[in-house]
């Protein structure tokens, strides 16, 4: 075998959201305001994987308005509901559910009031798009003039909401039990292009799909597949962090090779929509499991492409000329024993 060889490989994988061994809890407080627009307070910590815009879009529909009409408000701890950390795979799931709740709350305060001030059923009553209206009827008026009829009625529409988690615990004796209470479900395929002379390996592609219940977000979904993606293939191939005697010896990124624009390969996102019986939103997560599959999807076609497996991450191309080696003299032993 020389030159360079391609190879594809697979991996699936399933990552438990919203852990029921211990309670998991979010609140979140909501409220429609003069202007038609809404202000949602909870604590909740962006750390750049876009949850404020998620957070948005669940209100907005929820209350029947534009998500910019939305303003998220302050997070601070001390003057806001508990969301719990930003980890896990658990925002949308967790607080995304409370922001539901607290705006659903909200809008039956105002839905109640305008069903009594047109003398018609609370059933009949939609609202979209900052218009709120009772169908089968010509009763309609803006979100703006629905919230000022309301506070003259005496009533601030506002809500509150909490999600929390099925609390199970784990049996204390063998630790069996159900650890949390929902799954996202994932499967990666990769294509890789060996140099069986340098060792060194091109991801072509990579073509994923997860399970994410519901997606709030589809473009914000692909760029989290897309991002952990990225972080897979540079703990497949680059990333090398090295300890001596307790100590890093890698102190810096000029030894710890992280993945540019130049080595990201062509990502396919599939999204899978199998919305969680147990979250009113039907939405679950994509965080860190999209992260998950990469690699040993990387791996299986690196084994595809040339025969031989890489046990140790990263697959350096002194790994891959290391395996290459080996299996040749394997070959040579077995092909002197047949003779």
């Amino acid at each position: 075998m020389s030159g360079k060889v391609r190879g594809r490989g697979m991996a699936a994988s399933w990552y438990g959201i919203a852990r029921t061994a211990t309670i998991d809890r979010a609140g979140a407080w909501a409220e429609l305001d003069d202007g038609g627009t809404a202000k949602v307070v909870t604590g909740v910590t962006e750390i750049g994987e876009g949850i404020l815009t998620v957070l948005a879009q669940i209100a907005a529909e929820e209350l029947g308005i534009q998500p910019e009409q939305v303003t998220i408000g302050d997070n601070d701890t001390a003057r806001s509901p508990e969301a719990a950390h930003a980890g896990a795979t658990r925002q949308t799931y967790m607080i995304g559910n409370a922001v539901a709740l607290a705006c659903r709350e909200a809008r039956a305060r105002l839905v109640a009031e305008l069903a009594g001030f047109w003398d018609v059923s609370e059933d009949t009553i939609e609202a979209f798009d900052g218009e709120i209206w009772a169908a089968g009827t010509n009763l309609k008026m803006t979100m703006e003039e629905a919230v000022d009829l309301c506070k003259k009625r005496g009533v601030v529409p506002v809500g509150s909401g909490s999600f929390s988690t099925d609390c199970t615990g784990l049996d204390p004796v063998d630790g069996s039990g159900s650890p949390w209470q929902a799954y996202v479900y994932g499967c990666q395929v990769a294509e890789v292009e060996v140099d069986t002379v340098t060792g060194e390996v091109q991801v072509l592609g990579i073509w994923a799909a997860h399970d994410v219940g519901r997606a709030i977000n589809p473009r914000g979904v692909e760029g989290q597949i897309e991002g952990g993606i990225v972080q897979g293939l540079g703990q497949a191939l680059m990333e090398d962090y090295r300890l001596e005697n307790g100590h890093t010896s890698t102190h810096g990124f000029a030894k710890y090779i992280l993945p540019t624009s130049l080595d990201v390969p062509q990502i396919n996102s599939i999204i899978v929509e199998d919305p969680d019986p147990l979250s009113p939103l039907g939405a679950k997560g994509i965080g860190e499991p999209a992260l998950v599959p990469t690699a040993p999807a990387i791996m299986n076609a690196i084994y595809d492409a040339i025969g031989v497996r890489i046990t140790s991450l990263p697959a350096t191309p002194e790994k891959i000329r290391a395996g290459l080696a080996e299996k040749r003299q394997r070959d040579n032993v077995l092909g002197d024993a047949a003779e």
